[in-house]
């Protein structure tokens, strides 16, 4: 390969027919004591004006002529070769100075005197001192090295997992939770499909590893809360947040709450005679009424039920608790979100639980901008750190985005979510849209502090575990 010339940040490279790089592979241009790094993002031909003539007269005449053409010099398989020659497009990502890594990339190394060679992920990852103590296999990149990240990378992070239907989110999203359980940490996942419980089992039946760790919560059934643990805040919120319910009529709630409080008397039946013989407005009766059947029909609130301090404690050694929400209405659905999320920061703040990472299975489905904003703003604060999952990536806010870490990405071919995902991204838009919409399923390009900011197209590796959630079809192989 050979350097052929240079625009902005982008390299054309000439190379033969025995040249071979796959998009995302990384290239090492020596020239002396520096060197570049550069990412290969798009493969063409050579073409131009004359070679193009050239190829349609060669055909036209074998068309037209039944005899061999005498070519003594050879010159045929000459033009072949020229004919073969591609374009490798490349981004220039990071320089080598005296073995060292670099952002200095104003230099240019020579076309004559340098060489280009495939940089494998074991030196790439040596120049970046990627190292942690907690690692997460990942599956292996193009050229079949293994590849793993570590769980200090998403530690502390705000990690978004997005693609089109069937690509392999879930399935990366499960590796994940299954490995921060084993490294000792506690995850909650809202799983909409209810397809983590299969954490807890490998595929040939027998328990997982993480068996005894995977806590499986419904709501109405394991997951249900006394109304003195969630407390006025987490309540009030699931009543303005996933009930929507009238300023006015919020503080005659808490009003009743205040007086049931003080008598000591506080439970879903005493809250609701007191709405029906309170002394109000009878519009606000009949929003208070009207939440407070929603409420009972949820069987979300009981006289004794889950504390997660229980559950999660400093030394239990990690825990995954699955949230399955597949079966229940949209509105259940938003106030469980509320309530769970509400009641976990309360924990947090008051230091009763440790941090924790939070996965949203389906996010666009019941993503709140009032609400998550404020966690995204503050998480570290808080200890929360969120993965989202969505083939959706633009019912995601541009706040959010702003404020992400590491970005998965699996195939996407429709041009408003590549848009989308390029406008917001860690990575150039060149890049996204070349490598992204030619990903085949169970290939990711990461993105961000996971890969010290260097994309890396992996092939994710076959889960141990049981997945569940694939797509049931009525014609079977």
């Amino acid at each position: 390969m050979k350097i052929l010339s240079k625009n902005g940040n982008e390299l054309l490279l000439l190379a033969m027919k025995e040249d071979s790089a796959a998009k995302g592979e990384y290239l090492l241009i020596e020239d002396k004591s520096r060197s570049m790094i550069v990412q290969v993002y798009d493969e063409e031909y050579l073409s131009s004006q004359a070679l193009i003539e050239d190829i349609v007269k060669e055909e036209v005449v074998n068309a037209s002529s039944v005899e061999n053409l005498h070519d003594p010099l050879n010159i045929g398989s000459l033009l072949r070769l020229v004919r073969d020659a591609r374009i490798f497009r490349a981004k220039i990502r990071a320089s080598v100075n005296d073995g060292k890594l670099s952002s200095d990339v104003t230099w240019l190394p020579s076309r004559v005197e340098s060489r280009i060679r495939r940089l494998s992920m074991k030196e790439l990852n040596s120049y970046l001192g990627r190292r942690g103590v907690f690692p997460i296999p990942l599956g292996r990149t193009g050229d079949s090295e293994e590849f793993e990240i570590f769980a200090e990378d998403i530690d502390g992070k705000l990690t978004i997992i997005t693609g089109k239907k069937e690509s392999g989110k879930s399935h990366l999203s499960k590796m994940l939770v299954k490995t921060l359980v084993q490294h000792g940490a506690f995850v909650v996942v809202f799983d909409l499909n209810n397809e983590y419980s299969g954490l807890g089992w490998n595929r040939d039946g027998t328990p997982s590893c993480i068996h005894r760790q995977v806590k499986v919560l419904e709501p109405g059934n394991a997951l249900r809360f006394s109304l003195n643990y969630c407390g006025k805040g987490a309540v009030s919120g699931m009543l303005k947040n996933a009930l929507d319910m009238p300023a006015a009529s919020l503080r005659e709630f808490f009003r009743i709450w205040d007086w049931l409080e003080n008598k000591q008397s506080l439970s879903m039946e005493a809250i609701g005679n007191a709405v029906n013989t309170w002394n109000i407005n009878e519009l606000v009766r009949d929003a208070l009424v009207s939440r407070y059947h929603v409420i009972q029909s949820s069987r979300l609130f009981a006289d004794s039920g889950l504390r997660f301090e229980d559950v999660i404690s400093a030394g239990s050694g990690g825990a995954a608790l699955v949230i399955n929400m597949g079966e229940v209405s949209p509105t259940v659905r938003r106030m469980v979100v509320e309530l769970v999320l509400t009641k976990l920061v309360d924990l947090l703040e008051r230091q009763v639980i440790p941090p924790i990472f939070l996965f949203a299975e389906e996010a666009h489905l019941y993503i709140r901008d009032t609400y998550w904003e404020d966690i995204i703003t503050r998480m570290r604060h808080f200890g929360i750190f969120t993965t989202f999952i969505t083939n959706q990536p633009d019912a995601i806010s541009d706040g959010i985005y702003r404020q992400v870490d590491n970005i998965f990405l699996f195939n996407f071919t429709n041009d408003g979510d590549l848009d989308k995902i390029a406008k917001v991204s860690l990575a150039d838009n060149d890049t996204i849209r070349s490598i992204v919409r030619t990903l085949p399923q169970r290939h990711c390009l990461a993105i961000g502090k996971a890969v010290c900011d260097l994309p890396v197209v992996i092939r994710v590796a076959a889960a141990e575990v049981l997945t569940l959630g694939e797509t049931k079809k009525f014609f079977k192989k």
